[in-house]
């Protein structure tokens, strides 16, 4: 059986994703088109899937567009640990991309919480003025 070709990134996608990160960032994040070979079961098998790629803050972003309407998101901070949203397929991409970002955004607050309890313990206290500035990774939209 031949699969019918996953379709590229439409310009209204790519225009959703653009606007999405510079209200979050405050200014325009390069985005990458890609394509990532995906597992999507059935008859399919592997597949090649257009892939949007972007880096921010220390991680890296990707939307993968599974077919007409349907999107995986993911987040890395080290390509053998990827972090997903919870839901495996999305049917809006503006749904993907503020979901991946707002979870993204709580990994890493987790991630400064954990560490300022870790120093507390310690006795120990941020090592530099920048250690606990919570501007370096901006909190989400109305946060």
């Amino acid at each position: 059986m031949l699969q019918k070709p996953i379709p590229d990134f439409t310009e209204t996608e790519l225009w959703v994703v653009r606007t999405t990160l510079k209200e979050r960032y405050g200014k325009d994040i390069p985005i990458e088109l890609a394509e990532a070979e995906v597992m999507l079961g059935g008859e399919i098998g592997l597949a090649w899937c257009p892939t949007l790629w972007w880096f921010a803050k220390g991680a890296s972003f990707a939307i993968i567009k599974l077919g007409e309407k349907s999107y995986r998101p993911i987040f890395s901070y080290h390509p053998e640990t990827q972090i997903g949203t919870g839901t495996d397929v999305y049917d809006e991409i503006g749904d993907a991309i503020v979901d991946v970002l707002q979870v993204e955004a709580d990994h890493m607050r987790k991630q400064k919480q954990k560490l300022k309890e870790l120093q507390a313990k310690a006795g120990n206290k941020p090592s530099s003025p920048d250690d606990s500035d919570d501007s370096l990774t901006p909190l989400f939209w109305g946060d």
